[in-house]
């Protein structure tokens, strides 16, 4: 064991608290996987990542991302904050307006928008879920069917069964059965649709976020809630991966429009915001703003 560069940076928010923290070991050179695993088990975020250097010549770095139940090939939030924490410790990208990232998935791109990070969503794979599959699902979530307006399993390394429920309202409501969820063992993503606010809601919600955040951010159009149970993680916080699916999906099937924000860790708390664009070329990015809160070393 040695000290190894280590920071924890929250994803999806400016302010401290409100985003999804990820763990990041900024040198993983000569650790095997069960110590990587056993450090996600011990910090018990939703991830852990471990920088390395890359064997692609076209990435910056290299990176394995851990949740305590295993590891991924790709995952959203710790892409944009494993990336924040290599730039802050001195990290030079090869390319001026690009760094690019290797994992399991393949090299994925980021760009910076303005103090913002996003990432090119990877290309996802969808498929209709078998019905007998979400029948138990929605048993499990707690709604009825009516309520469920689509689904998809979406798969971009990560793999979600995502329903588009009737509200928002119905979203921010569900009490999941979450032993349930991990016995199907299937990760679940549910995304609800705010109705478009009125003047004075905008002006109530400006007011209120004001005096939390200091300056009013966009508003969101949707709420978004990721249940992640047969990994280990019963809710996650603010899910990139989720996110970059689901917009994929719904932009192109007209449900959402090419840009909007994303909310999501309301139930637990949080104020996660994701920043989705899809650009000229169809490519869908996805942004957020990341903040440092603890950087130091760590003995592994």
């Amino acid at each position: 064991m040695r000290a190894r560069p280590f920071a924890q940076i929250d994803v999806f928010t400016a302010q401290p608290g409100y985003g999804n923290p990820v763990a990041v070991v900024l040198d993983g050179t000569g650790l095997d996987d069960a110590a990587m695993q056993r450090f996600a088990r011990w910090t018990n975020l939703s991830e852990t990542t471990f920088v390395l250097p890359p064997t692609d010549p076209q990435a910056d770095y290299a990176l394995r991302i851990f949740t305590p139940g295993g590891e991924l090939p790709f995952a959203g939030h710790p892409t944009l904050g494993s990336c924040f924490a290599w730039r802050a410790a001195g990290g030079q990208p090869k390319s001026a307006d690009r760094i690019v990232q290797q994992c399991a998935k393949g090299l994925i791109p980021i760009r910076r928008d303005g103090e913002r990070l996003a990432f090119a969503a990877p290309p996802s794979v969808r498929s209709d879920p078998a019905p007998a599959l979400l029948a138990d699902i929605a048993q499990a979530l707690g709604v009825e069917p009516a309520q469920i307006l689509r689904a998809q399993r979406l798969d971009n390394g990560p793999v979600w069964l995502t329903l588009q429920l009737d509200s928002a309202d119905t979203v921010l409501a569900l009490e999941p059965d979450h032993a349930r969820l991990a016995a199907l063992g299937q990760k679940v993503g549910v995304i609800g649709v705010y109705p478009a606010p009125t003047a004075i809601e905008l002006v109530s919600r400006s007011s209120r976020e004001a005096r939390a955040f200091g300056a009013p951010p966009p508003a969101p159009l949707i709420e978004v809630r990721a249940f992640a149970a047969p990994i280990g993680v019963p809710e996650d916080p603010v899910t990139g991966s989720l996110n970059a699916s689901l917009a994929q999906w719904l932009i192109e099937a007209g449900e959402l429009p090419p840009r909007y924000v994303a909310a999501q860790g309301t139930a637990l708390g949080r104020a996660g915001r994701v920043h989705v664009e899809r650009d000229a070329e169809g490519q869908v990015w996805i942004g957020g703003d990341c903040v440092g809160v603890i950087q130091g070393q760590v003995t592994l």
